[in-house]
């Protein structure tokens, strides 16, 4: 059972910072939410269409396949530290592989997660911000 807790942003970002200090599935979770919110922003300033049309742009961008091809982009740029992160989330051990995605896209797109959520955890959102910028310039022209 996971503990009640009062979100504090400042005490997330200055306790268990560490790539040890949380599981690496909780990262993955914080990380998609991470993704999430930002293609979510960036589809809204970019786009200016209608709710309907961002959603279908947005489920093209959430998911294993689009994040997948987003790391493999990443890769090259990538800090040790960061290379280290999104191997850990790789290579983590997921309950199921989504029926329409292929198991090396899922597990990339876990790695890509994992690397979002610990940078957050870390509040070094420039650096996520700069991520993100270079997967939309690449891919979405």
């Amino acid at each position: 059972m996971c503990p009640d807790a009062t979100l504090n942003f400042d005490k997330l970002k200055s306790e268990n910072t560490s790539s040890d200090g949380y599981p690496v599935s909780a990262l993955a979770f914080l990380g998609d939410g991470v993704w999430g919110i930002m293609v979510r922003e960036y589809l809204t300033v970019s786009a200016k269409c209608k709710a309907d049309k961002l959603h279908e742009r947005n489920i093209e961008m959430v998911n294993a396949t689009y994040q997948a091809n987003a790391i493999k982009m990443l890769l090259p740029i990538l800090t040790e530290e960061e290379n280290t992160m999104f191997i850990r989330g790789r290579n983590t051990h997921t309950a199921h592989t989504p029926r329409n995605k292929s198991k090396s896209d899922y597990h990339a797109a876990t790695g890509l997660e994992v690397l979002f959520g610990w940078l957050y955890i870390n509040g070094n959102t420039d650096r996520l911000k700069e991520l993100f910028r270079l997967v939309t310039e690449v891919y979405n022209g």
